[in-house]
């Protein structure tokens, strides 16, 4: 502990700031399906979710580990580069919750840290068979899987309940939901969480704290468990109306499907170390599920909007976390000073600017203005 400057500590406590955007931006994932089929009331549905994804912190650390010793150099990072790439992150996470865009809190987190070490050490402190291996493949491959899964289980789903009563097929998921929103908490939890330890993880060996390739403290691994929990609770209700409502009609088999596809996924890539993209994820496994359904409703201009928002978070955000950290870099702790400064007044006026209009538990499942592109909506317990 007598490594931890004030500039680290200032580190730590910005990385938590990202972990607490990364609890509310990515609530939506695990509840945004159980919230629009009724499984689960708003409140109780992020209090579930905020519980599971503190338990899920502790199951595994292989993704903290990719972070803080894989895709960048740690003996080249500074905790200046660090809390730089922080900064990008956070402001797109916040721009992105306030247009509603379920965007990806991990690749914003990796391109404001990628943008950062590049800037502030050079391209080759970035290891980009790393990144591209267990950053940009995934992030590929992951949402494909998880949708092409979700349309057969949503296929096998109605297959199978063809003859059975709608309210008996409807109240029949509604239950199995409560039990596959969990799973995506829990599953959230390992995955999400880990990347904040890996973050604080990098800073401390940086600085001297930690051995290089060493395992995140304990108190690393609750303290990001305990913040991501926190941001969970208080809920990205922009969010969870566009994956829940602006994307498709959500019945109770769809959301048992995308969110058992999107648990499975989400665990097998935490055990194998790739820090993928939960968001793009439960996307994937949400417009598979609506893709299941025979006459079902997309959106696909929402679809296209999310898609380069997929496009353009990891670039932009490095752009913002390279910019951030030259002014680190060459203006010491002014520098230091002023992008925290500009930093907080960015972020107050995107929270000011979403005042204007909030959607909370009250109005979340308000359908948003947008218009279909398809057929009307068939009816639980129509084949597909």
């Amino acid at each position: 502990m007598d490594h931890i400057t004030f500039l680290v500590a200032v580190v730590i406590v910005t990385a938590l700031a990202f972990d607490f955007t990364n609890g509310f931006h990515d609530t939506a994932n695990a509840m945004a399906t159980s919230i629009a089929t009724g499984a689960l009331a708003p409140r109780t549905a992020v209090l579930v979710s905020a519980v599971l994804n503190v338990a899920g912190a502790f199951l595994s650390t292989e993704v903290a580990r990719t972070i803080s010793g894989g895709i960048v150099d740690d003996s080249l990072v500074t905790p200046g580069m660090i809390f730089a790439g922080l900064v990008g992150a956070i402001l797109w996470n916040l721009l992105t919750w306030l247009l509603g865009l379920p965007s990806s809190s991990s690749h914003a987190l990796f391109g404001g840290l990628i943008g950062a070490v590049w800037a502030g050490a050079g391209g080759h402190a970035v290891h980009g068979g790393e990144v591209v291996a267990k950053v940009l493949v995934p992030a590929v491959a992951s949402p494909v899987v998880a949708g092409i899964a979700a349309l057969a289980a949503t296929h096998l789903a109605y297959r199978l309940t063809e003859r059975a009563r709608e309210k008996s097929v409807a109240d029949g998921f509604r239950v199995g939901q409560i039990a596959s929103a969990s799973l995506v908490s829990l599953a959230h939890g390992t995955n999400d969480a880990q990347k904040t330890m890996g973050v604080i993880t990098l800073t401390l060996v940086s600085a001297g704290a930690l051995g290089a390739d060493a395992e995140p403290p304990v108190w690393v691994i609750a303290s990001a468990g305990l913040v991501i929990g926190l941001g969970t609770y208080l809920g990205g209700w922009r969010i969870i109306r566009t994956l829940g409502k602006g994307l498709t009609e959500i019945r109770s088999p769809q959301g048992f499907a995308a969110e058992t596809a999107t648990t499975t996924v989400i665990l097998v890539s935490a055990h194998l170390g790739f820090a993928l993209s939960t968001t793009q994820v439960a996307s994937g496994s949400i417009l598979g599920a609506g893709l299941g359904r025979r006459l079902a409703e997309v959106r696909w201009n929402v679809a296209g909007r999310m898609v380069i928002a997929w496009l353009v978070t990891l670039p932009a955000a490095a752009l913002v976390g390279g910019l951030a950290a030259s002014a680190v870099r060459h203006g010491g702790d002014l520098g230091t000073a002023a992008v925290a400064l500009v930093g907080a007044a960015l972020a107050a006026g995107i929270v000011a600017l979403a005042r204007r209009s909030p959607v909370d538990a009250r109005n979340v499942n308000d359908a948003p203005e947008v218009t279909f592109r398809s057929a009307p909506p068939a009816e639980v317990g129509t084949a597909v």
